[in-house]
């Protein structure tokens, strides 16, 4: 079962290296492993050269068979014994950093309470991950989707934009979004982790999107510093509510331009196909569609 599991890593990633590393075994056992598999079964599961792994045709019917044996091992594995145990296990979840801050983290003891044997290893980070490659079982994204992996909504996320007091006492109070533009008002800026594009803000105006590419006094990559330029008064910004709700219901922050907000963001938990079956994914996006059920819309 130990080869078969290292068979199946090796065809997702395409390489030993890395495929040793993610199961935690020295590359010299898992070669041997993938070698007596292979004399076991008589067939050449993998095609190596110096550059890649390449799986054969025997060796892409044999993964496709074994992936959903592994899936129906793990499930017969958490519903052993008198009725059903909790799933448990290992869970990598990846993330970024405020929907790790200000949704999962708060509310995760309700899901340690329900699921005590499942230790949830949360990386953090607003760039993309490589799910497959890093052996992660899923993660939570609004990015457009990958076509190799599942995708499962839980939610939607509205937008706001908002600036601080003394902002709003300096600047005044934008009545429109092209006077955003027109009059100068600075805007902190975001910038993405991966491409360092600045896309532009998209808003409604009368049901229809309105583009407007303002005037940026700063620009981050990182949501945290993202509120923090707005507390900071250094220009508008416009983002996701839950980054920004709590600063307003202090009054820290005063939403602007309200009625021109877009529609809100899908939120999607994706998954590699190897984790479809997975009972430990699945009980975690149950959760986490209900936490982000409660998020409320202001």
């Amino acid at each position: 079962m130990q080869a078969i599991r290292s068979f199946v890593r090796v065809a997702e990633i395409g390489g030993f290296t890395r495929a040793a590393d993610s199961l935690q075994i020295p590359n010299a056992t898992l070669s041997k492993q993938i070698q007596q598999l292979e004399r076991h079964l008589g067939v050449k599961l993998l095609e190596r050269t110096t550059r890649r792994v390449h799986v054969t045709s025997e060796g892409s019917a044999y993964y496709d068979r074994m992936n959903n044996l592994l899936a129906e091992v793990e499930e017969i594995e958490t519903t052993l014994g008198h009725g059903k145990i909790a799933p448990r296990g290992h869970l990598r979840v990846d993330t970024g950093g405020s929907t790790a801050s200000a949704i999962l983290i708060p509310a995760f003891s309700e899901f340690q309470a329900k699921y005590p044997e499942i230790q949830l290893q949360l990386g953090v980070t607003d760039g993309t991950v490589d799910l497959i490659g890093e052996n992660i079982d899923c993660a939570i994204r609004t990015t457009p989707l990958d076509p190799a992996l599942v995708a499962r909504r839980i939610g939607l996320l509205s937008w706001t934009m908002c600036a601080s007091p003394s902002y709003i006492a300096r600047y005044g109070t934008p009545t429109h979004p092209q006077q955003v533009v027109d009059d100068g008002f600075p805007v902190a800026g975001y910038f993405s982790h991966s491409s360092r594009a600045v896309p532009p803000i998209e808003l409604l105006v009368q049901d229809e999107p309105f583009i407007i590419k303002p005037r940026h006094s700063i620009l981050v990559n990182d949501s945290n510093a993202h509120l923090a330029c707005a507390l900071a008064g250094l220009g508008l910004v416009h983002t996701l509510d839950f980054n920004v709700r709590p600063s307003i219901d202090r009054g820290n922050l005063v939403v602007v331009l309200q009625e021109y907000r877009p529609k809100p963001l899908e939120v999607f938990l994706v998954y590699p196909p190897s984790r479809q079956r997975s009972t430990k994914v699945r009980v975690f996006g149950d959760w986490v569609t209900q936490i982000f059920g409660r998020l409320v819309q202001q």
